[in-house]
């Protein structure tokens, strides 16, 4: 087998990790029924998914460097699998909770290592597209994972979608035990020298940008299909292709936003897609009872979501070129930390305030991401001026 079909394996290993995160959004009505708890504590289930990611996925990749990639990968992927097994076979919600957090567990080193054996195993020059095919997978899970979760669900349930994601990782397993090479694990960068980067203020700035435009996303998106079905009077039946759309869009938006950003640069498409970002969000409030209407802002609304995810990731890998795949690495964590408290926020105001209100909130943490970006911008101008001064003199 070709290396580019062992790339390809790994896209659809990080399509299904994905799936598994994101899959929440799309059936927490359904969940929120079947367990008997309310809206507002099924979507902590995301928050505690994406907690247990962003904390412990750099402290177990530091623990586990040396460790040869393909058998690190299985075993992250078993630990993965016994995760979905359990949500797919034990009761309630506190058992599910459980297995939220070992899917959490084996998805943030499958992830990781998943690039990591990509980048090794890629022909000269070509590491960059092996990544982003990986990274493919994952994006790919949002646009096709949840759509069809959410109709696997309406016609077995949704336990039967984490039993499916269990039996493809299992045969993930095995194809990658026969297929892909042993790869030599990396002299580990301590933690220490990982956090170090946190003291730069550029860094905070660059990571505060991702923190307000995924959590302002996250408020609103952990509840869009109760949101639909409730708020907009999307039907039932209608709502996988909804979501299907969505997800089409974030991914013309994602490639748009890389095209942006070489075209016009960073400040342009990452200011200009977070201001679309707040529009669209503010709209779906205002238009929500026409469904052409929340259609057309859906689209829009994924469309300049993810525009800003590309740009992002190279706003910060020039941040400190030296150490970019240390702070790339960070910004994962920063990502599904603020996933996690875009969830939780959310969550508390579905039930103190109101559903309809969700997007208004999102809205905020997405203007806030603005003015960090303004802020940012402004100070990294004041010290390329600086530095020109100080080699002219």
């Amino acid at each position: 087998m070709s290396n580019t079909w062992k790339i390809y394996i790994l896209a659809i290993i990080s399509f299904l990790v994905g799936t598994s995160e994101y899959i929440i959004s799309g059936i927490l009505d359904n969940i929120a029924h079947t367990l008997g708890i309310t809206l507002s504590a099924a979507g902590q289930l995301i928050t505690i998914f994406s907690l247990v990611y962003a904390i412990f996925t750099p402290i177990l990749m530091a623990l586990t460097a040396s460790i040869d990639r393909r058998k690190l990968m299985i075993y992250s992927l078993g630990l993965f699998v016994l995760g979905n097994i359990l949500a797919f076979v034990l009761p309630g919600y506190g058992w599910f909770i459980v297995a939220r957090i070992i899917m959490a567990l084996g998805a943030g080193m499958v992830v990781v290592t998943a690039l990591n054996i990509a980048a090794k195993i890629a022909s000269e020059g070509k590491q960059a597209s092996a990544i982003a095919t990986v990274v493919m997978g994952f994006t790919a899970s949002l646009i096709i994972g949840v759509p069809l979760g959410r109709m696997t669900a309406e016609a077995f349930g949704w336990k039967s979608v984490f039993g499916g994601i269990a039996l493809l990782g299992l045969i993930a397993m095995v194809v990658m035990f026969f297929t892909l090479p042993h790869t030599e694990g990396d002299k580990p960068v301590p933690l220490a020298q990982q956090l170090s980067l946190l003291r730069k203020r550029k860094v905070l700035l660059g990571l505060a940008i991702t923190f307000f435009w995924l959590g302002g996303y996250s408020i609103a998106y952990t509840y869009i299909s109760p949101y639909l079905l409730t708020i907009s009077g999307i039907s039932d039946k209608l709502l996988s292709g909804v979501l299907l759309i969505f997800g089409i869009a974030s991914l013309v938006g994602s490639k748009f936003g890389g095209y942006s950003t070489d075209r016009w640069g960073v400040a342009f498409t990452l200011v200009g897609g977070m201001g679309l970002h707040i529009i669209m969000l503010l709209l779906l409030s205002i238009v929500t009872h026409s469904y052409v209407g929340v259609l057309v802002i859906l689209i829009f609304w994924s469309f300049a979501a993810w525009s800003t995810g590309p740009t992002q990731q190279y706003h910060l890998a020039t941040i400190e070129p030296e150490l970019s795949g240390v702070l790339l690495g960070i910004n994962q964590s920063m990502m599904q930390l603020a996933m996690a408290v875009g969830a939780g926020v959310g969550g508390i105001f579905v039930e103190k305030v109101s559903l309809a209100y969700i997007t208004w909130i999102g809205a905020l943490g997405v203007a806030f991401a603005i003015i960090v970006s303004l802020i940012a911008f402004k100070s990294n101008a004041k010290q390329k001026i600086a530095n020109v001064k100080a080699l002219n003199e």
